[in-house]
């Protein structure tokens, strides 16, 4: 691969891993003040609304329908799966149980990948992708003291996870005969029609109306963390990643989700004040030489 547009892959999983690490502190916000299925509408009516105004502007933000529908379709349906299924999932289990369920998505990737695209890895990159996953959990289960199993949490979570890393591996998949424009149009576009649907029927059964569709609008904190959640963590970093599983097999993009825990642990201690301890230090530097070692010792492609 060239080196130029190894540095714009590399680059654009760096921006991804910060992108989607401060979500975590965009989502602490939003669900203090409104339900979560209101927050999964208006960060998908954010995301739909600025990739369409992307293709209005810019004639580079081009659609292709040329391809096959099949894959694309269920690559959308199961990035929406994965953000329901894990909503639905925190209702039962912590926060922390979701984030270790998180961390083994490159393990998930993995063994998909093998199966549809018929993607193998060294042992080397085992190795370091091991020792990423097992940094994450080991950091998380540290921070929270003690986990409180609870069944149906961690069914709904691990299924969500697996949701997230067929996403990943299809993402590569379409991307033989889709640009990633369409990737992210149709991502945005299918989330957008199906949380909305399920909105307004909730809304309907609860209220018998629609009228306060637009009730969360009325906080500024909700609009600004629901714009962030929507722009940046679903178009945006679809559009990245769909640059990224371009350029490299699935185990070198997905591997960036691990990284992406490690700025969300960084960006606690700086902007929300929380302690830093020395298993934070040695965690995060073996979250990224993992990274590191999973991208140095891949086999070229």
């Amino acid at each position: 691969m060239d080196k130029r547009i190894t540095l714009k892959a590399y680059t654009a999983g760096v921006v991804f891993a910060i992108l989607v690490g401060f979500s975590f502190l965009a989502v602490r916000v939003s669900v203090q003040i409104s339900l979560p299925i209101e927050v999964l509408v208006f960060r998908y009516n954010f995301a739909f609304i600025f990739v369409c105004v992307t293709a209005a502007v810019f004639k580079s933000a081009r659609l292709n329908v040329n391809g096959k529908k099949k894959p694309l379709f269920f690559s959308a349906l199961c990035y929406v799966l994965f953000m329901v299924l894990q909503t639905i999932g925190l209702v039962f289990a912590t926060s922390v149980e979701s984030a270790i369920m998180f961390a083994i998505v490159p393990i998930v990737a993995k063994i998909i990948a093998k199966l549809l695209l018929s993607e193998t890895s060294t042992w080397k990159q085992n190795v370091f992708m091991g020792m990423s996953v097992s940094a994450v959990i080991y950091m998380l289960i540290m921070s929270a003291g003690d986990v409180n199993v609870n069944l149906i949490g961690i069914i709904l979570l691990m299924l969500s996870s697996i949701c997230l890393a067929a996403t990943n591996v299809l993402i590569r998949y379409v991307r033989t005969e889709h640009n990633r424009f369409s990737v992210t149009f149709a991502n945005s576009m299918f989330g957008f029609a199906v949380l909305n649907i399920g909105y307004v029927i909730y809304l309907i059964r609860e209220h018998g109306n629609i009228l306060s569709y637009f009730a969360p609008c009325a906080n500024p904190e909700f609009i600004l963390a629901a714009a962030y959640l929507g722009i940046p963590c679903i178009a945006i970093t679809t559009w990245l990643m769909g640059y990224m599983m371009k350029h490299m097999e699935a185990i070198r993009g997905i591997i960036f989700g691990n990284l992406a825990s490690a700025v969300s642990i960084v960006a606690g201690i700086i902007i929300l004040g929380e302690h830093l301890t020395f298993y934070h230090i040695i965690c995060t530097i073996a979250i990224v030489v993992g990274v590191i070692g999973v991208s140095a010792t891949a086999k070229k492609i």
